[in-house]
């Protein structure tokens, strides 16, 4: 099975020794998306929201290039560094994903990159 990598110009570029997703096969793995804005590559927080949004914005993007989209997640990590935010990802994530919703773990953390509030990751499996 050959390796694929995905990029696109839409989503922040790999600010690190990764790639923004890899396709196995159906089976494609995004690398954890921080609210940081493509096009600046700043990080986008003037609030818990907006940040949330960036998220989910950045990983469409991402599974998009891969050929797929969000309603193709069979796993979605999230990682935050306030627990108490957990009900404003479940709120927000509602607005980018349908039911039945994919699989999810969120866990709290004691720091993300460039200072984020929240990061996520996905798996996606794609039909062909």
């Amino acid at each position: 099975m050959s390796r694929q990598i995905i990029h696109t110009d839409q989503a922040p570029a790999a600010i690190g020794t990764y790639s923004q997703a890899v396709r196995y096969g159906k089976t494609v793995y995004l690398s954890g998306q921080i609210p940081l804005d493509p096009k600046t590559m700043h990080l986008h927080n003037h609030s818990i929201e907006a940040e949330i949004h960036q998220v989910f914005k950045n990983l469409r993007a991402v599974a998009e290039a891969a050929g797929g989209g969000l309603k193709d997640v069979a796993k979605l990590n999230v990682y935050l560094t306030d627990l108490a935010n957990f009900p404003k990802v479940n709120e927000i994530m509602s607005e980018y994903f349908e039911q039945p919703f994919p699989a999810r773990a969120v866990v709290g953390v004691a720091a993300l990159p460039r200072g984020a509030s929240i990061e996520a990751d996905a798996v996606l499996v794609l039909e062909t």
